[in-house]
Parts: C-alpha cells; structure tokens; sequence
C-alpha cells in the first residue's frame, strides 16, 4: 500500500499550484451569471448524506424546475417518485446537500452546496404545481457556495455527442434486473412492457 495517498499534505505535491481561476469563481450566492445556468437546467443531481451512508439522486423537469427564491436559496419540488425518499431520510437527519447542474449541449456544470430543509407550505407546494398535481414537499436549500465546473469531463465523455448514445437494447431492462434480483418475483417482460405507459401517466 505503499503508494497509496494518506495526507493533504501528499495530495497538495502531488497537483501543485491551484489555478487561481478555480478560486476567483466561487461565491457564497447565486449571483446572475449562475442563476442563468439554473435557470437553463432541466437536469439536477442531488447528493446527501445520512446515517446510513451517502445518496446520490437524478431530478430532472423542464429548464428551471429548480426556482432561485433569492441569491441564497433554492428551491426544488419532490415530484412522484418510487417512495424511497432516501435524499429526504437523509436532510431530517444531516442537512448537507450538494447539487449538480447539467444543460444539454453545454459544457460548464454548475455545482452548489448548501444546507437543506424539507417544507410543506401548502401555497409553496401549489406553486409548483403542474397539470393540478402538486409536489408532496419542497427542498429548500440555502446556498453555501456556488461554483461552476470546466468542460473537461463533457468534453472526455462526449456526453452530449448524439453519435455516442447507446441504444437501450444493449444493455440491461429494468424488467430483466428486477427478475433476476428477485428470482423472477418481480419484473420481467410484462413489466417492461408496461413501464413506459406508467412513466407517463405518473410523472406528476
């Protein structure tokens, strides 16, 4: 193990210098050049930790389903889910967040910490409404720093490249890993082909 890094200390050698770029872009609000990217976001992950370990959860909606009440609070609605709610579980318990903002075809992502709470004002929760169906809760979470991240990783990953997408048949259905995982209890090809209709009319 001997190459293994165990220090900040080692860490620092290793990388060097910090581009002072990468420290002027960081503020404590969402000042408007990055509310616009969140406003343009149609796509957030959300990271939280609780007792039990670290959750990691993809929210998406249409470009600005994430709201910036002011420079420092956000607001994002729950909508339906499959009721884990392991994000929620974790912020009654430990209220530190970090988000993840991603705009198809752009290369920056904008990444916000912050400490959250779970609301369920009735007129917050209606204003979120769509087609008449409201969130079950609001995450609001006050910012702590803001920053937004280079090109690279989109850039390496061609995320945005329609030619490297993969089709779905290669890989896995949600059918075929639910029966395996549950010795065919669950899943399967019904499910599958079900599934798409029940996204549909369950997305809000």
């Amino acid at each position: 193990m001997s190459h293994i890094i165990t220090s900040v200390a080692e860490l620092e050698l290793l990388y060097g210098e910090v581009n002072k770029a990468s420290l002027l872009k960081e503020t404590d609000r969402v000042v408007p050049e990055y509310r616009a990217f969140i406003e343009a976001a149609p796509f957030v992950a959300l990271a939280t930790r609780g007792p039990e370990g670290l959750d990691c959860s993809p929210r998406g909606d249409g470009p600005g389903f994430v709201h910036v009440q002011n420079e420092k609070t956000l607001l994002l609605p729950d909508r339906r889910g499959n009721n884990r709610i392991d994000s929620l579980r974790n912020i009654v318990r430990d209220p530190s967040v970090a988000l993840l903002f991603l705009i198809p075809g752009i290369g920056e992502t904008l990444r916000v910490n912050g400490r959250a709470v779970i609301s369920i004002e009735p007129a917050l929760l209606d204003s979120f409404a769509i087609d008449g169906k409201a969130p079950k809760s609001v995450i609001a979470v006050t910012v702590e720093t803001v920053f937004f991240q280079c090109a690279r990783a989109i850039l390496r990953s061609e995320l945005w490249n329609p030619k490297k997408h993969v089709a779905r048949g290669s890989l896995p259905s949600a059918g075929q890993i639910l029966a395996a995982l549950s010795n065919n209890q669950v899943g399967g090809e019904a499910y599958d082909r079900e599934l798409p209709e029940r996204q549909r009319t369950t997305l809000y």
